[in-house]
């Protein structure tokens, strides 16, 4: 909801002056040319963070799911979490090459279909397979929290797109809907 109400803002914002279509515009609009430097620079680190913070997030899982994979490669052995990261890296690679932007919804959609499909298969096994959803284990982890947290900001990473996904639609009007979907 937060998200929501903080996009809604942006777009407000945006909307009040037509030469404002990216985070550095808005800077800049705000606290002129050092704004939007700082603006910037900030806003290229997130996301380049992120592109590691995910790199990393798809290591561990892979690697939590295949525990004993490995690669040779020119007569080196690569396995483990590295192994997982480069290849992550290499599937998504290509994204980065796209011309037409507009392919991304695919692969957005690809994401909203697996995680549709990993919820619903993590009730069937509760539900249906005899696992349940009554370990005895704690509630409340305290040595986990650094990657609940980690995982819950990773939510918010997505308003680096937002002003490129409003500036982009033919009817801006719809730009709350797009947030809800």
């Amino acid at each position: 909801m937060i998200c929501f109400y903080t996009a809604l803002l942006l777009k407000k914002c945006m909307d009040s002056n037509s030469l404002i279509k990216t985070y550095p515009d808005i800077g800049e609009h705000a606290f002129g040319k050092k704004g939007r430097a700082l603006i910037s620079i900030f806003m290229y680190l997130e996301l380049f963070l992120l592109a590691v913070e995910f790199l990393i997030l798809e290591g561990d899982n892979l690697h939590k799911l295949f525990p004993y994979t490995n690669v040779r490669v020119w007569g080196k052995t690569i396995g483990g979490k590295p192994m997982f990261i480069i290849l992550t890296a290499l599937v998504m690679l290509p994204t980065t090459w796209l011309r037409n932007l507009s392919l991304l919804a695919y692969v957005s959609a690809g994401g909203i279909l697996a995680y549709l499909i990993l919820i619903a298969t993590v009730f069937w096994i509760g539900a249906f397979e005899n696992v349940g959803f009554h370990e005895k284990e704690a509630l409340w982890r305290y040595n986990r929290m650094p990657t609940a947290v980690s995982l819950y900001t990773f939510c918010y990473c997505g308003h680096a797109v937002f002003p490129t996904i409003c500036t982009s639609m033919k009817d801006k009007t719809q730009f709350p809907k797009v947030l809800l979907v």
